[in-house]
């Protein structure tokens, strides 16, 4: 069934990242993090195209030298600090389709901040949302020490439970299991996002992903975290 499906694959990355400056283009095990979003993109036996939606010349270039296209320039409205990710995958879109003349089926979002996605996932990702007719499939990773039922607050210097009670004595096991969006990968229906005006859509599908391939990049620590788990997986 996927097969027949019109696939983008958009990679984003603004210039003005502010936690870590110029984040998407530092070297991360030997090559820029974007990297890690346009290689596996390009490896993918479904993405019909791939682009880089950057405001950055830099970041544009860098893409476009480990394959992507770059067909435009992200304007400026959409590079703030405050821009929301809808509007950005729907001027994606909205651009190809006008410079191609034809409609995608699906998009691929890929943020440079989740560089240990394998194609694999990307792949199983697409057919997930194809086979079951998705709006959206959203990678996740199984939360354990953190999961909910474990999350506290202060309220007036004594600890409450956060939003889920926790019986006393529960063990770890015992818990419900939970899930966190891990930032690696996303597929996105085409109509939900266009005519819908709609990240997740009513019908959110998830793609689980493991914990060695589901660090999101946001901190200095989670360099040396994803650089370990390269190496330990033989990818660098």
């Amino acid at each position: 069934m996927y097969q027949n499906k019109r696939i983008l694959g958009l990679v984003v990355g603004r210039g003005g990242s502010k936690g870590i400056p110029r984040k998407n283009i530092r070297l991360l095990a030997g090559k820029p993090l974007i990297a890690y979003s346009v290689l596996p993109g390009k490896e993918s036996k479904y993405i019909d195209r791939l682009i880089v939606s950057s405001d950055d010349a830099e970041i544009i270039e860098v893409a476009k030298s480990y394959g992507a296209e770059a067909p435009f320039v992200r304007p400026a409205e959409l590079a703030s600090d405050t821009a929301k990710a809808l509007p950005v995958i729907q001027h994606a879109v909205k651009f190809c389709e006008e410079q191609e003349g034809k409609k995608y089926d699906f998009v691929v979002y890929l943020e440079p901040t989740g560089p240990l996605r394998l194609v694999g996932d990307i792949d199983g990702a697409i057919e997930k949302a194809a086979d079951n007719n998705a709006d959206s499939v959203v990678g996740l990773m199984e939360l354990e020490d953190a999961n909910p039922v474990r999350v506290k607050k202060i309220v007036n210097d004594q600890i409450e439970c956060f939003c889920v009670p926790e019986p006393e004595g529960l063990r770890r096991q015992d818990q419900e299991k939970a899930y966190l969006r891990n930032g690696s990968i996303y597929v996105f229906c085409r109509d939900n996002i266009i005519e819908n005006n709609s990240l997740w859509g009513q019908k959110s599908m998830p793609y689980v992903m493991p914990r060695e391939r589901s660090v999101n990049i946001d901190e200095e620590s989670d360099f040396l975290v994803a650089e370990f788990f390269l190496k330990k997986t033989g990818r660098a």
